[in-house]
């Protein structure tokens, strides 16, 4: 107890010294100790509530993948290799560009959601999600909502949920080809995972079964080799030309890859590569901490900065509240991990109390990863910052508002700050990624200087930029699959054969109807830049945590239903705060008056304009506003539902019948 109070109480000063110093500079060490005594205090105690107290977790029951074991989807897998899988899987680009872009807020806002959302939040909705599907033969969110909730609601849920992880899928696709296209080094690295995934998959499974050690060092190994050898095929003439993609092309890729990944048993290609890339993701992340520790950067930016209030950002519109907490979903909550916690991971669980760690900690863990985005972001001059993640359109409206705040930078300096990346130019790349990669360039050249090294800012700035494309195509490879079991649920109440998951051509064609599906999004916003997937960014935050929502509804009313409502608050306050936060950014989204805010008034205002594409910009702006009613009514529906069938079982109107499948004790030794 004196340990563990000692680490609560290390964690209460690192946040008051962030809360309360003003004017002075603060070091980056406060921030980062802050989130890991809370990850720390919350897994040993909390996690640790829900596993045994909430849940009831019984290793002397037999999980779907010992029951249902069918060497394709269901199959009993080591816990750190599904740990590396699932955290691969949920980690995609949020986490590293949502912090960033909130940074515009200050370097106060976006540390407390991540670190107080995933604890009390993220990390419950993923972990009880996982626990649902878990005592469900590993039914995806949808299904179970139907099963739990209400039929009716329960099916506009499932269709709602498919449409969105379509969304999804292709807005995180679009930004992978955007940042391989043109980078042979990165191309080639990410390339080399896949051949070197399936030989680790081969080893584990058929040639030495069960050495995962092994297995590892040798994917480590040539992982290595790849990333050393990404930097000599770029250099060279030939090799360089052949990796040297167009954006197109590298669409046809994607989509081939995504249904490759589906198709294939998952121990074969999924779950190594997942596992193996989850190696160069939380070590870069660790090695990014330790690095902070020895270096101790400076936050330049202010804990608030003038656009908390004022809901004028340069980056985007809208204010603190609510738009911090949709700016950044994943990291605190996303409602995709819900997906992935009742799609391929509860299928693959060998032990119950496994479920602790990947779901519980795998989401820590996550949140670890946007807390340093969001000090990579911070330790920016805040001018650079702002050059980097605006339009010179939205620079020039915000350039008095940054002036006064004293955050401005000269051309100059930023082609300096270019050339020392490597980089043509450093102006104007929005989207968060190119500011984390300079933040994170800037903490590795300081280490290895102070280890007495060279700097090698070009080197760091595009390794890190080849890092969050492998964080994406985790997300792509695993979210098709994810889709696929959904897809074949809702055709299977059409055609039961199509239900059954292990059932190859069903497999083939629901496989190829999903990586057809976002395929079509993604070439649309691939070739035309004002239509298609792009506009639909806008609705990427908020459909997230749209789903997030149904995900705590569907956990509350099974705790409900299991005789648990004494414990139902663990889901029912994170449900609350998320309604409320998301329908207020949803609301503001569709009729806010401000041009740059609404979708509503952006139409308004471009009607009758003789610009270049009004007629396609006022489109996409009605169909922002469309989608988004659409989403919020179809969730409204699901939570009304909700709350009404947990007054009917409550108030012994209804039985509480819940769908678990039936006790079956596990034939594994329970001592191994």
């Amino acid at each position: 107890m004196l340990v563990w109070g000692g680490i609560a109480g290390l964690g209460a000063a690192a946040f008051g010294v962030l809360a309360l110093y003003r004017g002075e500079s603060i070091n980056a060490a406060w921030l980062l100790t802050a989130a890991l005594c809370t990850y720390a205090v919350c897994y040993r105690f909390y996690s640790r509530f829900l596993a045994t107290r909430v849940f009831g977790l019984d290793d002397r029951r037999a999980t779907p993948a010992e029951r249902l074991d069918n060497g394709r989807d269901f199959v009993p897998t080591n816990r750190w290799v599904l740990f590396g899988h699932h955290f691969a899987a949920i980690a995609g680009p949020g986490p590293l560009v949502g912090p960033v872009l909130a940074a515009q807020f200050g370097f106060l806002p976006g540390p407390l959601w991540l670190v107080i959302g995933v604890v009390l939040g993220g990390a419950v909705q993923d972990f009880t999600i996982l626990f649902c599907s878990l005592r469900r033969d590993g039914k995806s969110l949808g299904q179970m909502a139907k099963d739990e909730v209400n039929a009716t609601g329960g099916m506009a849920g499932m269709l709602a949920v498919l449409f969105i992880i379509v969304i999804l899928l292709a807005v995180v696709a679009l930004v992978l080809v955007n940042a391989l296209k043109a980078s042979p080094w990165g191309l080639f690295t990410i390339a080399c995972t896949i051949p070197i995934a399936l030989l680790m998959g081969w080893w584990m499974k058929q040639w030495r079964p069960g050495s995962v050690g092994e297995a590892s060092l040798a994917g480590a190994v040539l992982l290595v080799l790849a990333l050393v050898g990404g930097g000599y095929v770029a250099g060279h003439p030939g090799l360089g030309g052949a990796f040297t993609q167009s954006g197109v092309s590298l669409t046809w890729m994607v989509i081939g890859y995504g249904f490759l990944a589906s198709v294939l048993p998952v121990w074969m290609l999924l779950a190594p590569r997942d596992y193996l890339s989850t190696f160069l993701k939380i070590t870069t992340i660790l090695v990014l901490a330790v690095a902070i520790l020895i270096v101790l950067p400076q936050l330049r930016m202010p804990a608030l900065t003038v656009f908390t209030e004022l809901g004028e950002g340069p980056v985007f519109a809208g204010k603190v509240f609510p738009f911090a907490f949709i700016t950044i979903a994943c990291g605190a909550i996303s409602g995709f991990h819900s997906l992935v916690a009742s799609g391929t991971t509860p299928k693959m669980i060998a032990r119950e109390s496994d479920a602790r760690i990947i779901g519980y900690g795998a989401m820590l863990m996550e949140s670890f990863v946007g807390v340093m985005a969001m000090i990579a972001a911070c330790i920016l001059d805040p001018g650079v910052y702002f050059a980097m993640n605006t339009t010179p359109a939205a620079l020039a409206q915000a350039s008095q508002l940054l002036q006064q705040a004293g955050f401005v930078v000269s051309p100059a300096a930023m082609q300096q700050l270019a050339a020392r990346m490597g980089e043509q130019t450093l102006v104007a790349r929005s989207g968060g990624a190119p500011s984390f990669a300079v933040g994170m360039a800037q903490i590795f050249s300081s280490l290895t200087q102070v280890l007495g090294g060279r700097a090698f800012e070009a080197l760091w700035y595009h390794f890190a930029i080849m890092f969050e494309a492998l964080f994406i195509l985790t997300t792509i490879d695993a979210g098709t699959r994810v889709g696929r079991f959904m897809l074949q649920e809702l055709l299977g109440h059409v055609w039961p054969r199509f239900g059954q998951t292990s059932w190859y051509p069903s497999v083939l064609l629901t496989s190829a109807g999903m990586a057809a599906g976002w395929g079509y999004f993604l070439y649309q916003g691939v070739t035309d830049p004002l239509g298609g997937v792009n506009s639909l960014w806008p609705l990427f935050g908020i459909s997230n945590q749209l789903l997030g929502a149904v995900a705590l509804s569907v956990g509350t009313t099974i705790l409900i239903k299991m005789g648990r409502a004494r414990f139902a608050w663990v889901t029912l306050a994170p449900l609350a705060w998320l309604v409320t936060v998301t329908m207020t950014a949803g609301w503001e989204k569709v009729f806010s008056p401000d041009p740059k805010l609404g979708f509503l008034a952006q139409a308004a205002a471009l009607a009758g304009s003789a610009a270049p594409n009004a007629g396609r910009l006022i489109f996409n702006a009605h169909l922002d506003a469309g989608i988004a009613l659409l989403f919020m009514g179809v969730v409204a529906v699901l939570v009304v539902t909700s709350v009404w069938e947990w007054w009917l079982v409550l108030s012994r109107r209804k039985p509480p019948v819940v769908h678990e499948a039936p006790y079956v004790e596990t034939g594994y030794a329970t001592g191994d």
